[in-house]
Order: structure tokens, then sequence, then C-alpha cells
């Protein structure tokens, strides 16, 4: 009997439908060993030795492992192929006595690897096992020790000197930076007038007399910029000259426009289509990724790499040409490579079966069988959109491209040129099964030399916009351009920050800087300025690179971090004080008569007696009123206000003479100090996602 170890039962499930009877599968239910949790764990003074212990949550579960080692020959690690993947395997064989060859006090142990969970896949590896990849094994060391010396170190600090229950990590607290730079770039941005001109257009000779806009490029044969014209009296200006001029085709250009499809994802470019298509947080996208990986619908979902194996590019040739026709092929297999540090040998995320339509796997109806005919689950609704999106992704990478048909258009009118421009769709390749948003544009059938008539000209104003804050999608792509942490690390990161309360999503989704967040991450940017370096972080993860290529020692990296950072910590415990943190007001205390300080706490400022403990006397710090009146009292007015755990309420300043609350934003009127009012009963109208509602739970008003 052999026993084939993986981390999840659906992983176990699964593979046990591929081996026979003489393969018995456990799962370790994620990682056996860690660094302990009550203590920094690692022994900084004896070239940085871990200390680890088995988890309480996974002692029970070591103990079922040690039991099934009791009827086993060999034992067969199979756990996922990256770093993790591997650390997972190095520590089986340290927590179950695991080694290369029999003794009275070890089992003999595998290493096998693959890609995707098939039949096939499974077999092969099983016929080429390898030794534990111990390069994995440390750059994954050298992360978590890196990682607990930042958080263990770092953190008590913030406790003291900002708040208690603070937290900071080295990828984390970059990417709170990132945040808070583009919302100080937001905030600092001033906005710059500029103006467009248009002419709406027409033919004279033509019997259908179809208009069309051309925009104004060029004034004496140099392009206008952007910004070029600055403001209505130079646009006014330009109009007068263009009024009574004549508009001249000097230059009709066609040409076919070919556009190629984008290549198969990786786990940063997955996530970010995700959320653009689907909406699903980083989070979210990871574990159904997972879902689908295991159960043997997708191939291994963490990963850099672009490459695709022959045979599932034979695979894609083999349905494209059955169900669309050898015109949507591409002619070719399309192969794709990866900037930077991607890992060749592993695949892109596709699906491991391509002929395998979403449809085929999804629930139809809820009385419909929840397996398909191999014996498989289906996919829920969540599990069948981001499978359908992977599959629709890779097959599309081995389509035709698409055709346009484009024209441009080049009008004279005196000493100014404008612009036509026009495509019409001409074949429509790959955007068959994987759309992509274009505009088609058609323009009347024109020559060079012709008259046109102009019908008017459009002077539109403008003003150039700050760049927008992040949303997952662009968070993620941040993250990688930037070279910090690595795309395994993006969901746990942006969950990380929320959770923390260093950023928050707007109503837009969009990532905006807590006060808090904003406080942390200027401290750590005046004191411990490496920490939030983005160059620092890059250079941090191209060192754990080369330790797992075997090109540098791990315990050298962690060094060379840690006794700079350990020196400058130690001199700013003497250095940064706590004042300017707390603020003394002229408001007493309504228990003890003291006056009332602001304090700083996980989720924002807030009133406290300075007497604590002795006093406990606490009060929300009033925000700017929303200028709206209390709908119940008609004395106070709405305020924003945020629960213990840093929920946002809206609330009477007036409380507690006055409970009036609702959870979502009420709409603001059109005179000052009033709301909009619901048309139907007269209650204020609130924001609820995307909708505008009724605050009277017994109106059905939406809008």
């Amino acid at each position: 009997m052999n026993l084939v170890i993986v981390e999840s039962p659906t992983k176990s499930k699964t593979l046990r439908g591929f081996l026979g009877k003489n393969y018995q599968i456990a799962a370790t239910m994620g990682h056996i060993r860690d660094l302990p949790k009550g203590e920094l764990g690692v022994d900084v003074e004896n070239n940085f030795k871990p200390k680890y212990v088995v988890p309480l949550k996974a002692r029970k579960n070591v103990n079922i492992l040690k039991k099934a080692l009791e009827k086993t020959e060999t034992v067969i690690l199979a756990t996922d192929e990256d770093r993790e993947g591997e650390a997972i395997a190095w520590h089986l064989t340290k927590a179950l006595g695991l080694g290369k060859h029999q003794t009275p006090n070890t089992k003999p142990y595998q290493r096998i690897v693959f890609h995707e969970i098939t039949k096939q896949a499974i077999k092969e590896a099983v016929k080429k096992p390898r030794e534990i990849d111990m390069n994995l094994v440390d750059a994954q060391q050298a992360r978590r020790v890196l990682d607990r010396i930042v958080g263990y170190k770092l953190s008590p600090f913030l406790w003291k000197k900002v708040v208690k229950g603070l937290s900071a990590g080295r990828v984390q607290s970059v990417t709170v930076r990132l945040v808070v730079e583009r919302e100080k770039e937001i905030k600092n941005f001033k906005a710059q007038e500029y103006w467009s001109i248009e002419a709406l257009l027409q033919s004279r000779e033509t019997d259908a007399k179809q208009e069309f806009k051309a925009l104004l490029i060029k004034k004496d044969g140099k392009t206008i910029p952007k910004l070029g014209i600055k403001n209505k009296k130079e646009a006014k200006e330009i109009v007068k000259d263009l009024d009574k001029t004549e508009y001249k085709i000097s230059n009709v250009e066609k040409k076919e426009v070919k556009r190629n499809p984008l290549p198969p994802f990786t786990t940063s470019t997955l996530q970010q289509e995700s959320w653009k298509k689907l909406r699903f947080p980083a989070k979210m996208t990871m574990s159904l990724a997972q879902q689908l990986y295991e159960r043997g619908h997708i191939t291994y979902h963490r990963t850099d790499s672009l490459n695709l194996s022959d045979l599932a590019l034979f695979g894609a040739k083999k349905f494209i040409f059955e169900n669309y026709g050898k015109e949507y092929w591409a002619g070719f297999l399309r192969k794709y490579k990866a900037k930077g540090r991607a890992q060749e040998a592993h695949e892109a995320i596709r699906p491991t079966y391509p002929d395998r339509i979403p449809d085929q796997l999804k629930i139809k109806a809820p009385k419909q069988s929840l397996r398909d005919a191999t014996g498989q689950e289906k996919l829920d609704s969540r599990q069948f959109k981001l499978y359908d999106l992977i599959w629709r992704r890779f097959t599309a990478s081995q389509m035709a491209q698409a055709v346009f048909d484009s024209t441009a258009i080049n009008i004279e009118a005196d000493n100014y040129t404008f612009r036509a421009t026009g495509q019409i769709l001409k074949f429509d390749g790959f955007l068959k099964i994987f759309p992509i948003k274009f505009q088609e544009a058609e323009l009347p059938l024109l020559k060079e030399n012709e008259i046109l008539e102009l019908l008017k000209l459009i002077p539109s104003q403008h003003f150039t916009q700050p760049a927008p804050r992040y949303s997952e999608a662009t968070l993620i792509k941040a993250l990688e351009q930037n070279d910090i942490g690595r795309p395994s690390t993006y969901a746990p990161t942006l969950s990380t920050i929320q959770t923390r309360n260093y950023v928050e999503k707007n109503e837009n989704k969009k990532f905006q800087p807590t006060e808090i967040g904003e406080i942390v991450n200027d401290l750590l940017v005046k004191h411990f300025p490496k920490i939030v370096n983005i160059k620092f972080t890059a250079n941090m993860e191209k060192d754990l690179d080369k330790i797992s290529q075997g090109k540098e020692k791990w315990q050298p990296i962690v060094r060379k971090f840690y006794e700079p950072f350990a020196k400058n910590l130690e001199k700013k415990y003497e250095e940064v004080s706590k004042k300017g943190i707390i603020k003394e007001t002229e408001k007493k205390c309504p228990k003890c008569g003291a006056k009332l300080v602001i304090r700083l706490g996980r989720f924002g400022k807030f009133y406290a007696c300075p007497k604590f403990p002795e006093c406990k006397y606490t009060e929300p710090l009033e925000k700017q009123t929303l200028g709206i009146k209390c709908p119940k009292c008609g004395q106070g007015e709405i305020t924003e206000k945020k629960t213990k755990k840093g929920k946002i309420f809206y609330a009477c300043n007036q409380y507690p003479k006055c409970d009036f609350a609702l959870w979502d934003k009420p709409l603001p009127g059109r005179q000052a100090g009033t709301g909009e009012n619901c048309p139907k009963c007269g209650s204020l109208l609130v924001e609820s996602g995307k909708k505008i509602k009724c605050s009277n739970k017994e109106c059905d008003f939406v809008k």
C-alpha cells in the first residue's frame, strides 16, 4: 500500500478516482508545522534558526497521518509545486519521520509534482518522482522568517507609539503606501481646463446625407496638444476662424487592421480580469480557482508563466476546427512568453480539457443532477463564471485575429486640419468567444479633394482628471508592475489591509486609506523608509527568487535585512514620541469634569477622558454633517458615524435625545440643508449600492 499525501480533501477525492486500489489518499489540511504564535520563533543569535511547532489545529491530523503510515510501504508527497507546497512536503518529512531509505525509524518517501489533476498527468508524475527541492523550501523559509521579523518586531512599536492592535507587514505596508500616495496625489491635484473642437460635416455629392464628426487636430501643420486650447476665449476665436471656411478632404486612408487575442491567464491577470468582468475580489477568485483546480477542471492556479503544453495546444486546435471551422484557428500553435521572473516549466492557467465547454459543467436547474457523465460534481454559479472566463481566454488565445476595416480621413480648412476615423468589423475571429469592447463607426463613402458641407462646429469644455483610485484589478496590476510580493500573495495582502482597517472600499468599490492607515503609513515612511520602500521590497523579492534558484543562501539574505533594521528599531523607540497623536480639547468629560482629549483608535479618532483608567469615558468624534436636517426631530443634522468595528452609518447628531439612524447614505437635495425626499411617501431617499431607494422600510420606491 502506498500513501499519497496532498493538502486538501477535495484534491484527495479527485486523485482517488485516478489511482488504483494500492493507493491510499490523505490530506494535510494545509500547513502541519509553522512558527509558534505567541513568540518570535526565530533565533536571531543562532543564524536565524526557525523554531517549528505543530499548531494545535494540525495535531489531530498529524496523528491520523502517523497511523496511516503503519500500513504503508512508501509515502508519496503530492503537495503543490510552488514554494509553499514544497515547504509542506519538507515539513511532512520532519513531522512524520520520513527518509530517503527505509530504516527502523523512517519510512521511504517520493516527491511528485503535476500542473493539472488529470489521469494522464498523475500517472506520469508517479512514474517520475524527484527529490524535495530544498532551494524552494529555503526561499519559503526566508520569506516566512522575514515576514515574522517585520510583524513581530515592528507591530509592538506601533502599539506603543500609536495605538494597540495595529500591525505592520513587509508586503502589506508597501501596499498601503501605494493607496495612501494615490490619495495624496488626488487631494493635491489641480484640474486644468482645456477645450476640443469638432466639426459636424456631410457630403454634398452623395444622395444619402450621412452626417459624421471630425476632430480638430492641427493648426499650421503642427499637432494641437491635449491642453493646446486652454479656455473658452481661445476656442471661440478658432470657431470664428473656421465658421465660413471651405472644408476639403486632403487624404483618405483605408487599411485592414488586425487585432491579436490576449494570452491565457496567469494568477495576476486572472485576478485582474475576474474583478473587471465578474466583480470577484481577489480572495474569492483564488478560492474559486483552488476549487476548480482540485476538481481537475483547470491547471495549477498559482503561476506567472504563459507556457502551454503541446497537448493543450493541439486539443484547442481540434476543438476550434470542429466547432467553429478551420478559418477560426490561428493557423499555427500560438505560444506566449512571459516577461521577467516567470518559471517556464509551469503552465499558464487553462482548462485541463479544451473540449470541456462551460455549459456541460453548469448546474442549469434546481432539480438537475449535481454530477456530470464522469461523476464529477457540477459547478455552482460562481465556479461556472470563473471557469467560463478561463476557458474562453485560453480558447481565444489559439484563435484567428479579429479583422477590422479602418478608415482615416484628413480634412483641411484653411490652416486647420480635422480628422475623422471609422472602423467596421470584417471578421470576428477570437472575438466570437472572447468579446472585447470596441466601437464600430461607419463613415460615408468620401474621396480626396471632395468639398464637404459644414453643419456646425462643436466646442467642448474639458478638465484634466487626477489618477483614479485603485480598484482590486489596478492595485494588483500596480503590485505586479512594482514587483511587490508574488501573485499568490496579492489576495491575502488585499484582504489583510482591509481587515486591519488601513484601507477601505468606497461606494464605487475603489480603495481609499483610512485615517489610521494614513497615520501609520506616514510614521513608517518617516522612520522606517526601507520597510515601505517599493524598490527595496522588489529587490527582496528578487533575492527570494535567487534563493529558490540556488544562487543564494537564505540566512545571509535575512541577516542583510535584519541587522540594520534591528539597529534602527532600537533607535526609534528612543526618538519617536506619542506627542501630536493625543490632542487636548476644551470639551469637558460629563463623568469627572476633566478636559477631554482626542485619542487615536484602530478605527479613527475619538474623544476620551485623560484620567483613563480611573475614568473610562469615551465618545465618538463628530464628523462634519451632511447638511441634511434630521427628518425625525427636525432639530439635529445627519452625521456620518462609525460603529466600534469601523462600519459607517448615518445618524442624528442630537443622540441620545434623537435616535434616528440609517445604514445607507442620505441623498442630498437641491437646496442646502435638505435631503431629497421620496416622491411616494416623503421619507429621505438614500444611496444603496447602485440604486437610490426610500429609507422607509415599508415603502418600495427604487430608482
